[in-house]
Formats: C-alpha cells, structure tokens, sequence
C-alpha cells in the first residue's frame, strides 16, 4: 500500500500568501486539512501526495473570506452557496444588517419572511417552501446548520430584527421602545447565540431596509439604550458588531456606535458608501480613523466596485415597470413578453405613456444607464449611458433602452450604478480600498437576487483593481485584505494566509485568464423562484480543507464544508 508525505501537494504555483508579501514561487503542501509547509518540495513523480498539482503560471492564494453574506435561508436548504463558491469566496459569514430568521416563534416566522424578502429581495414563496423551521432558538438553529455539509465553509452572526420581534412581539415590529427588562432580555439571547458559537451581532439603521409591505426594519429608530444596552451583554462574551445606518445625524450616530464598542469592548465594522449627493461617507471615514487612532476597534466595510442594480425584462425591475403598457403584460413568460415588445405598434404606445410624463426614478436617469456587456463592464465611461449613446444617434434614450432591453431574447442586463460611482469613476472606490481603515465587504452573496449580484466582488478586486485598472492596488495589498484582513476581523484567524499552521482553503488562478461572465437569470430556487447568478473562468482549483470542490469552475462532488462555531485560532 503506497505511503504518501502530503495529502496534498501544490506545486510550482506563485504564492500570494495574504500577509502583504510579495509574490513567490513555491509549493505548497497540505495534511490533514492544514497547510504543513510553503517552500520547494518533493521531486518527481507526485512529490510523494495523494493529489498533485502543478500550478506553474498560476497564482496560488487564500480562499476568500467574504464576511458580508445573506446566505441564512439558503443553506438550510442548499449544500452549494452559489454563487460565491464559484468566484474563489471558501468563507462566507452571514446573518448581517441585522436580519436572519432565527431566534422565532411559529407566530413569528411571516414576519422574518416579511422582513428578509423586503430588505434583502429573497422571494417570500421561495423562503415559505425552503425554510424547514426547525427551530425556535438562535443556538437550535445552528444546531441545523451543524447537521448539514456544504460547499464551503460558513458562520453565523445574530440579527437584531429577529431578535427584537422575538422579545417584544407585534411592539418590536411596529418599532416601540424597549424598556429595560426587554433590553436585558435581548441582550441574553445575544450572549445565547455567541456562546452558541455565532460570530456576533448585527443590525440595521437605514430606511432602505423595509419589509415586503414596505414597513420600515424593526430595528430602524431603536434608541442608544438599546443598542448599548445589548452590546453591554456582550462584554465577555466575545464576538463583533456589524452595523449599517443612514447617519442623518453623523454626530450623534456615530457616538451610539462608539458607545457599543466602549461599552463591550467588542470590535464593530460600518457599511460605508460614497453617494454623489451626500458627503457624509468622507467625515464618516474621518470618524473610524480618529476612532481606530484611540484604539477603538472600528472598521468601515466598502465594496470594489459600484452599489448598483441590473434592470431587465427578468430582473425585478426594468426602466418600464411602471408604466401602464408593461404591467398589463408584465406576468406574461419571457419569450411572449419580447414578442409582443417586438411589435412596432405595442413600442409606440409603452413610449407615448413615458412622453405624456410616466413614472419618476429609474426613468428619469439613463445617464446613469448602461449596457452590462460581455466580459461584464463595472466601471463604464460616461459616453457609453444609454443617453449619450441615444444622442449620438438621433434617438431618445428611452427608445434605446426599450431595444436593448428585447436584445438576446430578454436576457441582457442594463447596469444602474447608484454608490461609489462618483463623477463617472470608481475613484472613490480606489481611495477607500487603500485606507488600512476599511476592509472589502458588502457583495450580500444570497441576497438581492433579483436586483444585484455582486457576490463577485473579491473577483472584481482581483481582475479590475490588481490586473486592468491602470490606477490599481498591488496584489499581494488585494489578497491580504480580502483572506487575512476579513477573516481576522471576525475572529476566524485560522484562515486568509498560506503558512504553516493555516486552514487548507486555497485557491488556484490562472491570473491573466480571470473573468467575470455576465450575471445570468436562474430559476432554481425553491417553489421556482428566480435568482441571479454569476460565474466567471479561470479559478482553475478550489480547495476546502485541502479537499478540492471545484475544478476549472466544475463542481468535484466534495462537500467538506461547515457550520464554523465561533472564534478559530491557527493550530
């Protein structure tokens, strides 16, 4: 019986190992799900492991830890979170913005459905015939989550949504303040889940999370008590704070979330978002470094391309929605709705509705309006909107946004930036890449899935910021902020470098082949429900555990991911 060295051997690859070194030739060997050596090793043959491979002119790197999903309901359903485990993520940590669906009532469970199909447009049917509620508790439902294998691994953090309508009941959902037993109380169950093994907590304090009735998150106007109050149980607990808010009052915003962080001693990350029309986000910047200088650990999140949204004839919204003509063929199958928009006579009368005023948003920017294209183009010139390109032409805007809406049978994509897109550019994105301050996050994998699919954002760092961009970020600055840098933030400083000692999630790239295919239109979620999904080639191998799970973008049939539990530390 043949007696091998490694399990695995990596071989000959360029190693960008996350810790901010540059780039080395060497192999890379793994036992035992750990990586046991980084240098020159084994000669010959299959340098004496289970599994070879040679990587001679690919990069060989960390798994990403992307720690800013919403895969909650998905994997109580699903052994592949797709998308992200097709773009190199081998972490995802979910139950951010403070929505999830557990702790909960039987009475209750509408109500998180509610709450996750509004803010994180996830299909009510598809959640109502997916979720198997078998729990009650925050730790019975990673007791679920434990029980399952999956394509990755995944963590869980505690939502403040569900957390508050299991405390207080129909007062919770309608936003009324807690008082001082009902903050003790969801403090507890707080303290419940991290001992359980959650990350951490989360929540929400934007107006652009509501539920599918349109009803603000229950946690939007929850006072400073409360939220310093639940933080306060956290204080020798362990576990980190996410938070996303509107900051329409900056001072007194971010001097609550200062609080929780004093008082628990736990470190938080922000959601930060340059918006052409506020400034807040730089003096929102200004805030976490002047914080981070006084030892506080506070850190923005940032996404490496634009917030934006897909419109299209399959996507949940398109530039004629709302218009008379649309709706009253809007739940006819695809291909019957391009016939009838093929009609020269149907055309004129959906136009004529938008010329005698129709409705405002969408409609009212195809400036900001663009073709996604083939490779996919996150960061496209001005010139090329739907509106220059109708002027250069002759034609209105919305004449050319209605044919390429009909292009490829209905499935082609227009791309609506709406943050980080400033004067026409990612530069602001740049800046904020840069700043030691912020970490990649915000692609929200699982979520939004008919609207975004920006789950290829470690990818987009990769290709657009480390490779194309001719004012880029050096690779090894790209790999060490989305593997070690992410993965540390949350407490899992087991993974994010290839070293000794290290989780076996790798990955394999062929670098200058790496891109994104365009984001696609799946119906395969539960009760046929639709989602975005995107691929991309070139991730030549993906390891979990130093077992392979995806081959040139093929899933392996291996599943050795899991429910991770809590901190981890290397060894």
């Amino acid at each position: 019986m043949a007696s091998y060295d490694y399990d695995l051997l990596i071989r000959g690859g360029t190693v960008v190992d996350g810790t901010g070194a540059p780039p080395r030739t060497a192999d890379v060997a793994v036992e035992g799900g750990r990586i046991v050596d980084v240098g020159t090793l084994g000669a010959g043959g299959n340098g004496g492991a289970r599994q070879l491979v040679d990587a001679d002119g690919a990069l060989v790197m960390p798994g990403f830890v992307d720690i800013h999903t919403h895969y909650d309901g998905q994997a109580t359903w699903d052994e592949r979170l797709t998308p992200s485990s097709w773009l190199g993520v081998t972490t995802v940590v979910m139950g951010n913005c403070g929505v999830g669906f557990a702790p909960c009532r039987p009475e209750d469970r509408q109500r998180l459905i509610e709450l996750m199909e509004g803010v994180e447009d996830i299909p009510g049917t598809a959640l109502h015939e997916g979720l198997p509620w078998t729990w009650t508790s925050f730790p019975e439902y990673l007791d679920h989550l434990s029980g399952r294998s999956f394509d990755i691994d995944l963590a869980a953090q505690v939502p403040h949504g569900a957390v508050r309508l299991h405390v207080m009941g129909e007062r919770g959902a309608r936003r009324e303040p807690a008082d001082g037993e009902e903050i003790k109380e969801m403090g507890r169950i707080v303290r419940e889940g991290i001992a359980a093994g959650a990350l951490g907590f989360t929540t929400s304090r934007t107006m652009n999370h509501r539920t599918s009735r349109g009803e603000p998150t229950p946690t939007l106007t929850a006072a400073a008590d409360e939220l310093v109050g639940i933080a306060a149980e956290m204080s020798g607990a362990g576990g980190v704070l996410e938070v996303v808010s509107d900051f329409r009052d900056l001072d007194a915003e971010f001097a609550t979330l200062r609080r929780m962080v004093e008082e628990s001693g736990r470190p938080m990350t922000i959601s930060v978002a340059a918006e052409d029309h506020r400034a807040y986000w730089g003096s929102l910047r200004d805030r976490i470094a002047s914080a981070a200088a006084e030892g506080l650990p506070i850190k923005g999140q940032v996404g490496s391309r634009a917030i934006g949204v897909l419109l299209g004839l399959q996507a949940s919204l398109n530039p004629f929605g709302g218009l008379p003509a649309y709706r009253s063929i809007a739940k006819e199958p695809i291909a019957e709705r391009v016939r009838i928009m093929g009609d020269p006579a149907f055309k004129s009368r959906l136009l004529g509705e938008l010329d005698e005023g129709g409705p405002a948003g969408f409609l009212a920017g195809f400036d900001r309006m663009f073709q996604l294209g083939d490779p996919p183009n996150y960061e496209p010139d001005p010139s090329t909107s739907v509106a220059a390109r109708a002027a250069a032409a002759g034609r209105s805007p919305a004449d050319l946004a209605y044919d390429l809406c009909v292009e490829r049978d209905g499935t082609d994509f227009l791309y609506y930036p709406l943050f980080n897109w400033i004067g026409g550019s990612l530069d602001a994105v740049g800046d904020m890449l840069r700043d030691e301050n912020l970490l990649p996050g915000l692609g929200d994998g699982g979520a939004h899935v008919g609207t975004i699919c920006d789950g290829s954002f470690a990818t987009t760092l990769l290709t657009h910021w480390a490779r194309d961009r001719s004012e880029g970020l050096p690779l090894e600055w790209v790999v060490q902020r989305q593997c070690r840098d992410t993965a540390a933030a949350v407490g899992l400083c087991d993974r994010g470098v290839v070293a000794p000692g290290y989780r076996a999630d790798v990955v394999v790239v062929d670098f200058e082949r790496l891109r994104l295919r365009p984001p696609e239109m799946a119906f395969d979620l539960p009760a046929g429900g639709k989602r975005l999904l995107q691929r991309a080639d070139g991730y030549l191998h993906t390891f979990v555990k130093g077992i392979e799970t995806y081959a040139n973008g093929e899933p392996t049939g291996a599943l050795p991911g899991a429910l991770v539990r809590g901190p981890q530390s290397v060894g």
